[in-house]
């Protein structure tokens, strides 16, 4: 790969002695990550630039959908991640079209999860970053694949202007088996490994070095972070943690702040240093010199999830450092064309910053007012900022201009089911139906959106689709979750929704899994086996004692065991929750 990208080398910035050419790699952000257009074999794909993965991988879906040969993996090959490991096949893209390079005979790893992002098929991972120098300037839209010629001892942080402040940190050469870039960093004072990690959404610190710096998941102060998920098919407990200081060594700091974590153990690195971290920076990655250089674009370093930011009290998350002036900037024109408009724009919304996003979108609009993928895109961050008559104005018009784009699709179902316009979400729903490869990632949003429609057969067909081919995916649980409360809600194959539930309920998270213990023991309810589905519940209001459905069908089980006043006092403290919940039961074929 690295071979073929030579050939298409453009001079870029150099100072005397010093030479350097780039291929330059477009890339738009989605959430957090970069994401760049390429070609499987003609057909168009959406790949994240991922360099926390060592080789370039795709979906098995992914292999079904574009017809690919595989091959076994070399023996003892296992893919790490923070959900677990994988062991993966290898598939060969005959024709793989990156930028404007066509590249032969690609390989990819195959991995159970949806490896890419929404809609994307997979990643590019180090075995083609590592071959460079590397300029991740994702806030302006732009990876650089650099060859410097003549550059040693030279300082390549080359957009700061004098006096600016950037860091500089000694990073290891990377090699076949250690290809990562990895680094060091100081938590409250105690040295940590770091992988800087673009294909990991948000940056995330493992607890057990949390607890070398004296922070545990039970130290006061920490609240809960959600979960995340990676390559295996676990799904991790995410924590929201103080801590006095981040620091890079004779760099940036950052005091008094809040970091995510979780425990996972990837090989020896403490920290995951993640998209969003890249979009607050403007990093430079010189594997000719063993050195990353970086300086701050302002903003939030470290995406905590908003809501839970503020819940805990903490201040935005900034380093005591002047940003850089990293060309991001706040003027919605600067003299770009509108697709680099609209790649800014896109950064701009991955760091939340809603109303420089809009000024950049609306401006790639005006220059292309035929693009569906600008107004798309504008439509996404009205979305994201709770505009919802502009945003669906703008997925309006994205399919009049392209009626076959899913994502917009899929955006105008959503917001039409919030304004409970139900027959304009199923008719989204069912042209996406009609639209999307039957491998398409797509089809998990298709089957949880029928059922929110309470449309179970649709939702069953979607699942249907969905689940054979990710046996590894970390979803799979919510899937067959979902599919078993299906068949449940209408009555049928009991039997068979009791494997999905119990499939679901093996392979979640404990302590998180209320919801799926319940629906386990509402089909046990159905089946007549009444002493386990009261231990189902039992186990569901342990978890979450505030769940009106769990306490009124323990109540209906403990009266079938003969337990009257047990039970009855259960309905009772399912009404004060949920006045109507019997009527619901009743709707699903179960009387008190």
């Amino acid at each position: 790969m690295a071979v073929a990208l030579i050939a298409t080398l453009l001079p870029c910035a150099s100072f005397a002695a010093c030479k350097r050419s780039a291929f330059n790699l477009p890339v738009t952000i989605e959430g957090t990550r970069p994401v760049t257009a390429a070609k499987f074999n003609g057909e168009s794909v959406r790949l994240v630039i991922d360099s926390g993965a060592f080789f370039s991988q795709i979906s098995s879906a992914a292999v079904e959908q574009f017809k690919l040969r595989t091959a076994m993996a070399p023996p003892g090959l296992t893919v790490h991640g923070i959900g677990g490991s994988a062991v993966p096949t290898v598939a060969t893209v005959k024709l793989f079209t990156l930028g404007n390079a066509d590249i032969h005979n690609v390989e990819f790893l195959v991995t159970g999860n949806e490896v890419g992002s929404k809609g994307g098929v997979g990643l590019i991972g180090q075995n083609l970053l590592q071959r460079w120098d590397v300029e991740y300037d994702l806030a302006n839209g732009m990876l650089r694949l650099m060859l410097d010629e003549g550059c040693h001892g030279v300082m390549l942080a080359y957009w700061t202007k004098p006096g600016e402040a950037f860091t500089e940190i000694s990073i290891p050469r990377p090699t076949p088996r250690d290809p990562l870039t990895v680094g060091s960093a100081y938590i409250n004072g105690v040295k940590i490994r770091v992988v800087f990690d673009t294909g990991a959404s948000l940056s995330l610190l493992s607890t057990r070095a949390a607890e070398r710096a004296g922070v545990k998941t039970d130290t006061p102060g920490v609240t809960d972070g959600g979960s995340s998920r990676g390559i295996g098919r676990n799904v991790v407990k995410n924590y929201i943690a103080p801590f006095d200081s981040f620091k890079f060594e004779g760099g940036e700091e950052i005091r008094h702040t809040h970091l995510r974590m979780a425990d996972f153990d990837l090989e020896g690195a403490d920290m995951l240093l993640g998209a969003d971290f890249f979009l607050s920076h403007r990093v430079f990655v010189a594997h000719s010199q063993n050195k990353l250089y970086f300086t701050y674009n302002g903003g939030p370093v470290f995406n905590l999830n908003f809501a839970q930011h503020q819940a805990a009290n903490a201040p935005a998350d900034s380093p005591d450092t002047k940003p850089a002036d990293s060309g991001a900037k706040s003027e919605s024109d600067d003299g770009l064309d509108a697709k680099a408009l609209a790649r800014r724009g896109t950064g701009f919304a991955g760091r939340r910053d809603f109303d420089h996003a809009l000024a950049d979108l609306k401006r790639a609009s005006e220059l292309e007012p035929n693009d569906p993928e600008y107004i798309f895109l504008r439509g996404q961050v009205y979305a994201q900022k709770g505009d919802a008559d502009k945003a669906l104005a703008d997925f309006d018009r994205t399919i009049e201009l392209k009626p076959d784009h899913v994502p917009a699709l899929m955006n105008r179902a959503e917001l039409r089911y919030r304004a409970k316009n139900t027959g304009g979400a199923r008719e989204d729903l069912d042209a996406v139906d009609r639209i999307a490869p039957k491998q398409a990632d797509v089809r998990y949003e298709l089957g949880l959106a029928y059922e929110r429609l309470n449309m179970q057969s649709a939702a069953i067909a979607q699942f249907d689709l969905w689940i054979p081919a990710r046996d590894e995916d970390a979803r799979l649980p919510v899937a067959l979750n979902s599919r078993c409360g299906a068949r449940a809600m209408l009555g049928q194959d009991f039997g068979t929704a009791l494997k999905d539930c119990n499939g679901a309920v093996s392979r979640s998270l404990k302590g998180s899994n209320a919801a799926m213990l319940a629906t386990r023991a509402y089909v046990r309810l159905r089946l007549g086996d009444y002493d386990k589905s009261i231990g189902d519940y039992d186990a569901a209001l342990k978890i979450n004692p505030q769940m009106p459905g769990a306490l009124f069908g323990r109540g209906v089980a403990k009266i079938r065991e003969k337990k009257i006043a047990e039970g009855e006092a259960d309905i009772a403290s399912a009404r004060k929750l949920a006045p109507n919940i019997a009527e619901q039961f009743e709707g699903l074929g179960l009387r008190q």
